[in-house]
């Protein structure tokens, strides 16, 4: 059973413009030294754990892993897709997942 089949879009590669209209629809997200990226702020180091221990149980559960820097009170996000060589459906669909827990 493929992932589409799961409910998962295509792992395809984006183009600029796609990338440039998809960050322009999407909460804050940035690029950032060719990654997906965004910053969220927390009240308290403990808050910002548990945030990122969730990104990783979502991200194990479709395959994709982003890279978390986790600072006093933040957690730093950069999300692409090494196996495509650069940012793809499957970085916003997780930063679609990610904006949901919060």
């Amino acid at each position: 059973m493929g992932r589409e089949s799961l409910g998962m879009p295509e792992r395809r590669k984006l183009d600029d413009s796609e990338i440039t209209s998809r960050i322009a629809d999407g909460n804050g997200w940035t690029l950032k030294d060719g990654k997906l990226f965004k910053r969220f702020e927390f009240e308290s180091y403990k808050s910002g754990l548990v945030f990122a221990v969730a990104i990783g149980q979502h991200a194990d559960r479709v395959d994709h892993h982003p890279d978390l820097f986790i600072g006093y009170r933040y957690v730093e996000i950069g999300l692409n897709t090494h196996d495509v060589g650069g940012i793809s459906t499957y970085d916003f669909m997780l930063a679609e997942i990610i904006e949901g827990l919060v």
